[in-house]
């Protein structure tokens, strides 16, 4: 009876430590992909600059800088307007729309500010996943696009979950799935990756196709240049100073309203 009752002990815990170690094996994998943990860490500051497209057929063009640790700067430029999203990493953040009614710098609101690390990270969510607050479980191997891929699960220290679709032959990220929060309000998103390219030994896509679905609210970014170790003054992280500009003649493209993030 009592080998009978280890026995089932034995079954039940014997599946929870292999999802667990093929989870970080997953992990360790992606990580190896993109060039390496060493290599990914080394990396000090970020510069992607590019285009972008929306489903309303308006068009503009991005520059987000990213500098250790967590600091960020994104600009979308449309029709001569700059829409900016600063964070200087510790506390504070605020941007600029003028495409809203108050033209003015705006603070972030709580809500992006508990949110905002997770885009300025350029480390990515599963650098460390375990010392961020992240938790990871590997969901199981599927099909995307008919492309076979690992699926990981990802919580992270708010309590936020999304998915990752990773390529199961190169363990390339494919796709992320989750929410974007606006207000109360909760938007299913999504975003594919691809047009991989190597810069200095690191993996990066060039292409991000991003999305609602099942609305119009859609965006694409083609990165045409990523500078790593990118000289960037810490004044790009402090409060933007806005200059007179003329009001903008239409209204901005709904995805525009916070600048993406390129991870």
């Amino acid at each position: 009876m009592k080998t009978k009752f280890l026995s089932m002990t034995i079954l039940f815990l014997f599946p929870l430590g292999t999802a667990a170690q093929t989870a970080d094996e997953i992990v360790k994998k992606v990580l190896d992909a993109r060039g390496g943990l060493e290599k990914i860490k080394a990396v000090q500051s970020e510069r992607i600059s590019g285009h972008v497209s929306f489903g309303q057929g308006a068009e503009g063009t991005f520059v987000v800088e990213l500098k250790r640790p967590l600091k960020m700067h994104a600009e979308i430029t449309i029709e001569g307007q700059k829409i900016i999203r600063v964070y200087d990493g510790k506390s504070s953040g605020w941007m600029v729309n003028p495409y809203l009614p108050s033209k003015e710098v705006q603070p972030l609101s709580p809500e992006d500010l508990k949110n905002i690390s997770d885009e300025s990270d350029f480390d990515g969510p599963l650098v460390d996943y375990k010392t961020k607050g992240n938790q990871v479980e590997l969901i199981g191997k599927e099909s995307l696009d008919d492309k076979p891929v690992y699926r990981l699960k990802l919580t992270n220290k708010n309590g936020d979950v999304r998915s990752y679709f990773f390529d199961a032959s190169t363990f390339l990220l494919l796709k992320w799935e989750g929410v974007r929060k606006n207000g109360e309000q909760e938007i299913p998103w999504e975003s594919f990756f691809s047009e991989f390219r190597e810069v200095r030994g690191l993996k990066y896509p060039f292409r991000i196709d991003q999305g609602s679905p099942g609305t119009e609210l859609k965006q694409t970014l083609n990165a045409e240049k990523i500078e790593l170790d990118a000289q960037i003054d810490d004044s790009r992280f402090a409060k933007p100073v806005v200059t007179e500009s003329p009001a903008p003649a239409s209204s901005a493209p709904r995805a525009a309203e916070d600048p993406p993030s390129p991870h």
